[in-house]
């Protein structure tokens, strides 16, 4: 007999709550350097992808099959380097559009 394919959300839970439970186990042995703020983040986001499958509900935040947000997941992963004494990266510099550059003189302005 053919094994059913694998069931792609429940392999996303699964992940998710993987993840979670390893965030939580990196703060633990670190010795509970979590905020209070993120401990309850945690648990909730757990609790919520037990009960419902995923930890929200507004299809505009993340893809419909995705058990976290884009945004819980990036928290998770700012939580899991703190965990782990990871410094944060910096944010990306915003990028200059196309057109002028302001560093360069015009050409019709030699003076400028």
């Amino acid at each position: 007999m053919k094994k059913a394919p694998p069931d792609s959300r429940a392999q996303a839970q699964r992940a998710a709550l993987n993840a979670l439970k390893r965030a939580g186990r990196a703060a633990a042995r670190a010795g509970g350097e979590l905020s209070e703020w993120e401990g309850e983040f945690l648990g909730s986001v757990t609790e919520r992808i037990k009960t419902f499958g995923r930890a929200f509900a507004d299809p505009d935040k993340g893809a419909m099959g995705a058990p976290l947000s884009m945004m819980q997941a990036v928290k998770l992963k700012e939580i899991t380097a703190k965990a782990k004494g990871e410094t944060p990266k910096g944010k990306a510099k915003p990028r200059k559009g196309f057109g002028r550059r302001g560093d360069r003189p015009s050409p019709d302005k030699p003076g400028d």
